[in-house]
């Protein structure tokens, strides 16, 4: 069973939600996660800015 993620610092950025968490080797790593039902994207960071600016280009494509 994998490790259960606690989220913390969570943002919205449109229907992208982006938070940060603890990887299984300690690495603050940052996600940012489409929230529209169907869209399915998500991606993995090492920094927030990156997460932010992923969160801002992302075109969701579900109508």
């Amino acid at each position: 069973m994998p490790a259960r993620i606690n989220f913390r610092s969570l943002m919205k950025i449109g229907p992208v939600q982006i938070g940060t968490y603890r990887d299984n080797r300690g690495r603050n790593k940052d996600t940012a996660v489409c929230t529209t039902d169907g869209c399915g994207w998500s991606s993995d960071y090492n920094s927030s800015t990156a997460a932010q600016l992923a969160a801002r280009s992302h075109r969701c494509r579900v109508t």
